[in-house]
């Protein structure tokens, strides 16, 4: 079995409150939820409306398939228009951990 982590720290763009963060933040995770089966979630910097760090999780059988989704959840983010990726850290764990 393989765990793979992913955190976002992102600078939200035209976002002058909590309230309107949320309405950026909320469809990110919604979509890598949906769309890939991962636990998504708002998990740091919630006090700041113009940061925000989305992490998720996703427990693989394959490694390969593992990486692949973890590619394809840093690629949807970093393709958002109204957030800019400031940095992204991944962390993997197998069954020797």
């Amino acid at each position: 079995m393989y765990v793979g982590t992913l955190s976002f720290d992102l600078l939200l763009g035209d976002v002058h409150s909590l309230k309107e963060k949320r309405s950026v933040v909320r469809p990110i995770v919604a979509e890598l939820q949906r769309k890939y089966a991962v636990s998504a979630a708002e998990v740091g910097g919630q006090n700041l409306h113009r940061r925000a760090e989305v992490g998720l999780a996703v427990v693989s059988g394959d490694a390969g398939h593992l990486n692949d989704v973890l590619d394809r959840c840093e690629r949807l983010v970093a393709a958002r228009p109204e957030v800019e990726l400031l940095s992204v850290r991944r962390r993997l764990h197998g069954d020797d951990d």
